[in-house]
């Protein structure tokens, strides 16, 4: 009998294929880094992760054209699989992991358009141990997706606005669905700083993610509300006050087009994994459990 993805409510992966979907990301990911090859990255991640990992190789190559062969690998373990029942593509589900990097659990969203396509890795969050939340599961164990689109009654806030809703407040700072932190007023708080200096002013414009490959993604939680991952995008324009001249590191020139004569626009790409509270709760501000942020274009002037 066939099963038919598109139409049937059925896991997103099947339990033995999403180990070889994250071994197959691991040695991919980590020959990418020795070699410093940016379409290696490619072959495993989409969306904002792919974003910042070839602008990140792109530079690294630049300065370091014969690779990196000495890089230490990424080595994964101790994997909870949080797969979902889905109808319809695109599908997901997260591995969350332990690494070698640090004490933190490293979870990966990937996800896949079609039947036909290799799954990649498209988001990335850091957590500590304390953060993870306990994910919801349906009566087999299956994860509980939050639906892409669309008005999500049980919760705070819906998932496909936060992009939005969070680039509008870093620009205006004004309606704020989001609890204060490193990543909302602090942000705010540290660009002020840098808006007028004596060599130097700064614009900022913040815009939200926007196709398929950005889309956000979510699990619901045991306490009814979500972790959501989500991408956004900014930039920084900074122009140097007469007799100063801007001085971009290594990597940053790497990526730049143009002539750093005056001023050096900066493109940023951001992926984040904030706790959506469900509609009902004490505190219904959403919070930043992670953000990760990489420049991926740069302009001189």
């Amino acid at each position: 009998m066939t099963v038919h993805g598109e139409r049937e409510n059925i896991p997103s992966v099947d339990k033995a294929e999403a180990p070889e979907a994250l071994k197959r990301f691991t040695d991919t990911y980590n020959k990418a880094y020795r070699e410093l090859d940016p379409a290696l990255a490619s072959q495993v991640e989409t969306g904002p992760l792919e974003a910042i990992t070839t602008a990140d190789l792109k530079a690294q190559h630049a300065t370091s054209p014969g690779g990196n062969p000495k890089y230490p690998a990424l080595k994964l373990s101790d994997v909870n699989y949080r797969i979902p029942r889905q109808v319809g593509w695109p599908k997901f589900f997260v591995a969350d992991t332990d690494s070698n990097r640090d004490d933190n659990r490293w979870l990966f969203v990937f996800t896949r358009g079609g039947a036909d396509e290799p799954w990649k890795a498209a988001y990335l969050s850091i957590l500590s141990q304390d953060e993870v939340p306990d994910f919801a599961t349906d009566k087999d164990g299956w994860a509980e997706p939050v639906p892409a689109e669309g008005p999500t009654p049980k919760l705070a806030t819906r998932p496909d606005k936060l992009s939005a809703e969070y680039t509008d407040y870093l620009m205006t700072g004004e309606g704020s669905v989001f609890a204060d932190g490193q990543s909302t007023s602090g942000m705010r708080e540290t660009r002020k700083k840098f808006l007028r200096t004596p060599k130097f002013w700064t614009e900022y414009i913040d815009t939200p993610a926007q196709g398929a490959q950005d889309a956000p993604v979510g699990l619901r939680t045991s306490d009814g509300g979500a972790i959501v991952f989500f991408s956004s995008h900014h930039r920084q324009k900074q122009t140097m006050a007469k007799g100063f001249r801007p001085n971009p590191d290594p990597q940053i020139k790497a990526l730049m087009t143009g002539e750093a004569k005056k001023a050096v626009t900066l493109t940023r790409v951001a992926e984040s994994a904030v706790r959506v509270p469900a509609k009902d709760a004490a505190d219904p501000k959403v919070v930043f459990l992670n953000r990760l942020e990489g420049v991926t274009a740069a302009k001189g002037e």
